[in-house]
C-alpha cells in the first residue's frame, strides 16, 4: 500500500495577515554575547554610508529649495514677497546648495570611510 501521510516540509509560514515569513533559527539559543556581536555587526553595515552623488545633493537642494519656497509665501522669510519672488529665490537657492550638499556629503563619506579603515 503507498504511503498516504507525507513528511512535513515547513520551510515558510503565514501569518495572521497572510504574509509569508522566514521560519527563524531553529537550534540552540545563542549565548548573549553572540546575540550582541550580530546587532553590532547589523548596526555597522547599516552605518556603512553610500558615496556621495550629484543627483542626491540635487534632491536634498531641492526639498530645502521647495522648503524656502513654502516659507516666503507663509510670510516667516521676506514679510511681503511675491510668488514670482519666491520663485527666483528658490531657483537661486537650489544653485548654491547644490554644490554646497555634495561637498557636505562628500565630507561625511570620507570622515565615515577613515573611521571604519581605522577600526579595522
Amino acid at each position: 500500500m503507498a504511503q498516504t501521510k507525507r513528511k512535513r516540509r515547513t520551510k515558510h509560514r503565514g501569518n495572521a495577515a497572510g504574509a509569508i515569513e522566514a521560519r527563524g533559527r531553529t537550534g540552540r539559543k545563542p549565548t548573549e554575547a553572540e546575540t550582541k556581536s550580530s546587532m553590532r555587526d547589523q548596526a555597522r553595515q547599516r552605518r556603512v554610508t553610500k558615496p556621495p552623488t550629484w543627483n542626491s545633493a540635487a534632491m536634498k537642494a531641492g526639498a530645502m529649495a521647495v522648503l524656502l519656497f513654502i516659507l516666503t509665501q507663509v510670510g516667516i522669510f521676506g514679510g511681503d514677497t511675491t510668488v514670482s519672488q519666491g520663485i527666483l529665490l528658490a531657483a537661486m537657492a537650489m544653485l548654491i546648495y547644490t554644490p554646497l550638499a555634495y561637498v557636505t556629503d562628500r565630507w561625511v563619506y570620507k570622515k565615515n570611510l577613515l573611521r571604519v579603515n581605522q577600526k579595522r
